[in-house]
């Protein structure tokens, strides 16, 4: 088959950024042979200097006919204040393709300096509910404040949203070597809320007699986390626990620079680093780009996976090995890393090793 694959610069940093994940995508379809059609999307503050809107009419029809995307970090606290055109179209993208699953690994790497060795989890993050106000009310927002001196915010659990994210959890830890499973909730103070994230995974626990299945308060789980993160393989947890913890985890492993992300729904999924826009650093040239061109190695293997297309698990496998070859041999590595190499140059020899 022929991938459809869309590019979305975002803003700032994404602009450099994410022409060097397309550049190594790029190379490792060449090199396994796998058919991609690329498609440049407009989307953010860019799209809004030249067309007039953050989120430009026809950019979710054209996102319709395609597989799956790259999107750069979205720098929407600068938009324009007021302005019904400079909307922040990332909250559009994850409600209008159901990107419940925000799967969001940690790896340490040798050579390269973190407060742990030996680091390999990913924590699998329910995406569309929760506590954020732009995503438990249809229309609206879930805070309120009645008085001047009281904020009310809603969080909202569903038990399909708990499924479906654990359920997805469940799929990843089959796929890997140790089969390990770790659902995080609060369900002894949240017995409602947390109580039915909980009954969900456990339901589900019994359909995956080969995945180690265990349970932890978030809590409790914030401490073994930081005191021995290679405890942990996958970890699936509740919206805001789940933004929470994997900053944490990204920073025992190296940095938010070191943090690729993607978000999946039931058809399509996204690309999308963990890190912000970094406007302090835009234009500088000097940006890792590592997150975001992971994130583009787990789309590629999130649509071979979807589509029984090995060629796409091939081509993630090789980005996987050539980022890795480029870490160990420590060459070329932007300044984050202990290097001194240019984004730009950084992407070249992850291509090149391809």
């Amino acid at each position: 088959m022929t991938l459809q694959i869309g590019i979305l610069l975002g803003d700032d940093i994404g602009l450099e950024v994410v022409p060097e994940t397309i550049k190594v995508m790029r190379a490792a379809a060449q090199k396994t042979g796998l058919s991609v059609q690329w498609h440049d999307v407009p989307i953010g503050r860019k799209a809004y200097d030249e067309l007039g809107y953050t989120m430009p009419p026809g950019t979710l029809e054209k996102l319709d006919t395609l597989h799956g995307w790259v999107l750069g970090p979205i720098g929407h606290q600068a938009y324009p204040k007021g302005k019904p055109n400079a909307i922040n179209p990332h909250p559009i993208l994850r409600k209008h393709y159901d990107l419940f699953a925000n799967i969001r690994p940690a790896k340490s790497y040798p050579g390269l300096p973190a407060l742990y060795k030996d680091v390999d989890l990913i924590i699998v993050r329910e995406n569309n509910e929760g506590m954020p106000p732009d995503r438990n009310v249809f229309m609206g927002n879930g805070e309120f404040r009645p008085t001047p001196g009281m904020t009310i915010g809603i969080r909202v659990i569903t038990r399909e949203g708990s499924s479906k994210v654990a359920r997805a959890a469940f799929e990843l830890a089959r796929t890997r070597p140790r089969r390990k499973l770790t659902s995080v909730h609060k369900d002894t103070v949240f017995k409602l809320a947390c109580g039915m994230f909980a009954e969900e995974c456990r339901a589900l626990a019994k359909d995956y007699p080969d995945v180690a299945y265990d349970e932890v308060l978030v809590d409790t789980f914030g401490m073994k986390l930081v005191m021995k993160p290679q405890q942990f393989d996958v970890v699936v947890t509740t919206n805001t626990f789940g933004d929470i913890l994997s900053d944490v985890a990204a920073g025992l492993v190296g940095g938010l620079g070191l943090a690729p992300g993607l978000s999946a729904g039931p058809t399509r999924a996204m690309a999308q680093a963990t890190h912000g826009s970094a406007p302090d650093i835009a234009g500088k040239g000097i940006a890792n780009p590592y997150a975001m061109i992971m994130s583009g190695q787990m789309l590629y293997e999130w649509l071979g996976h979807k589509h029984n297309e090995p060629k796409a698990v091939e081509a993630a496998a090789l980005i996987e090995r050539a980022v890795e070859a480029v870490i160990k041999e420590g060459k070329v590595l932007t300044g984050d890393l202990g290097g001194k190499a240019s984004t730009s140059q950084m992407g070249d020899a992850i291509a090149a090793r391809i």
